[in-house]
């Protein structure tokens, strides 16, 4: 074996290639894509070596000792841009906001896209799969990536405002605290003043704002605006707080299990077992978006439940319910009360809506295996 020196306009690099025939000698310098002159053989086949086209790429079936990497001067990008190409998801094309799972071949999917994913495979009643390679994924065979994840938070990333770059793990601080092109709002906006603009404006807005200077009539009619949508969000919670005062109170943890219609076209739906609350049987329901033939197709994505009595009752029985989350999940639902009066003839109530945020914590339900939450009773006493 010799040593041969590349000469050319790129550098040194050294490729090593056999000297005992010129068949040898092809495949090594093929392999570094280098070109050998016809007949030549031993010390002419060293000197007749030249390098080919410098964007040639280099032979993936030669043997790694004997490839050599040719890169133009300037051809290199930054390393930040080669790294957001490894380390993006590899369904949405784009860096990891918060955590980052892989299949058990290693391909990457952000949280967001990995939960779609197993959501959009409960819905279509299929096996999900890695988008990339079609290996089954699923939360148990699914890990996250720690060492993407932090490598992520220490990529440059450009802020939504001054459009400088900082790391994303001091990106979040800066744009809420640091960044002087920050949105922000008056001091006065609880008198009613809408303005809103960068932070190094408002020293200058709140040095000239009118609404300090208005008269005490006007004030009040902006007050009065603002106490309305403030009684509407304390309506919920007197009423909630008024419940808690009722001699009869139930509560139980409910799981809704994913079931299939027996149509032709299947659907899917959620139903829990019979569980005992107050003395009595219950049920509960669920469907995704109302029963719609394809829900798979749409990004909006709901879902309603209804409360059905199963035991028979002597006299209507009047109560209100509500759903929350259960005590270890991690889904955004907001409480909302339900009423309804229960009797032999209608035990079952309308399908309500369930109130949840968005459609990416109804995602959040569908992927999971099954839907657990805490369900409250209050028996209403005539």
């Amino acid at each position: 074996m010799s040593t041969l020196e590349e000469r050319g306009e790129v550098g040194v690099p050294v490729a090593t290639a056999p000297s005992s025939s010129s068949a040898g000698l092809g495949v090594g310098a093929a392999g570094a894509g280098l070109e050998v002159g016809p007949g030549m053989s031993g010390g002419q086949e060293e000197a007749g070596i030249r390098r080919e086209g410098a964007g040639q790429e280099p032979d993936p079936d030669a043997p790694p000792k004997k490839r050599v990497r040719l890169l133009q001067e300037g051809e290199a990008c930054k390393l930040e841009e080669r790294l957001y190409a490894v380390l993006c998801c590899t369904v949405c094309l784009d860096l990891p906001k918060a955590s980052v799972y892989q299949c058990t071949n290693g391909h990457l999917m952000c949280a967001g896209c990995f939960i779609h994913l197993l959501a959009d495979a409960r819905l279509k009643e299929e096996q999900a799969t890695c988008p990339n390679c079609r290996c089954e994924i699923s939360k148990s065979l699914c890990c996250r990536n720690l060492a993407v994840e932090k490598a992520v938070s220490e990529l440059p990333f450009e802020c939504n405002f001054c459009l400088k770059q900082f790391p994303r793990s001091v990106l979040e601080r800066h744009q809420k605290e640091e960044c002087q092109d920050r949105v922000t709002v008056c001091k006065y906006k609880r008198i009613g003043c809408p303005w809103k603009g960068p932070f190094h404006e408002l020293t200058v807005h709140e040095a000239e704002c009118c609404h300090p200077t208005k008269t005490g009539n006007e004030l009040m009619g902006i007050l009065d605006e603002m106490d309305q949508s403030h009684r509407k969000e304390m309506q919920l919670y007197s009423g909630i707080f008024s419940l808690l005062c009722f001699e009869k109170i139930g509560f139980t943890e409910v799981q809704f299990r994913p079931y299939r219609t027996d149509d032709f076209i299947t659907r899917l739906y959620y139903e829990t077992p019979r569980f005992t609350v107050l003395n009595q049987t219950w049920v509960l329901k669920a469907r995704v978006n109302d029963s719609e033939r394809n829900p798979n197709l749409s990004c909006k994505r709901t879902l309603s439940f209804q409360l059905i009595l199963k035991s028979k009752i002597n006299s209507a029985l009047e109560c209100s319910y509500l759903l929350l989350k259960g005590p270890y999940d991690d889904v955004k639902i907001k409480p909302v009360i339900y009423h309804y009066v229960f009797s032999n003839d209608a035990n079952e109530t309308d399908y309500m809506p369930l109130p949840i945020i968005d459609s990416i914590e109804c995602n959040k339900l569908l992927a999971a295996k099954n839907i657990n939450l805490r369900l409250f009773i209050f028996q209403i006493q005539k």
